[in-house]
């Protein structure tokens, strides 16, 4: 699995829309490290811009599992990715260091799954310092 570009993960379904679903995202399948920190963002209104920060180190799995969420993403470079999470079976594998900003659908529920404990040191929080860093 590449870790170093932002990409979609599926994650393995089962079950049948009359009687619905369960999806599973196992560490060191789907997920490629250990979870240590879990946390959700929620009632977002759909004109504010979230996000707006890269991190040093850390690795997250980021899961729409109710709504949309429009993620974009950039490298040092200035190269962007738009990816869109509308499903609870797919999510977004975002590795350091790319910048990423997000825009929440009405009622939409981000689950962030990371490698490590919250750590204030890790975030780059100025464009400027992100796209002069190496």
């Amino acid at each position: 699995m590449n870790l170093d570009q932002p990409h979609i993960i599926t994650f393995p379904s089962h079950g049948a829309s009359n009687q619905g679903f369960i999806t599973v995202a196992e560490c060191e399948k789907a997920i490629p490290f250990t979870v240590e920190r879990v946390y959700w963002t929620y009632y977002t209104p759909n004109n504010i811009e979230r996000g707006g920060h890269a991190h040093h180190e850390l690795f997250q799995v980021l899961i729409a599992v109710s709504g949309i969420i429009d993620i974009t993403t950039e490298d040092r470079a200035g190269n962007k990715q738009t990816f869109l999470l509308n499903s609870p079976d797919k999510g977004l594998l975002l590795p350091p260091p790319f910048w990423h900003t997000m825009r929440f659908s009405h009622n939409a529920v981000l689950l962030s799954l990371c490698n490590m404990h919250y750590d204030e040191a890790d975030y780059i929080r100025s464009y400027e310092v992100f796209k002069a860093s190496k």
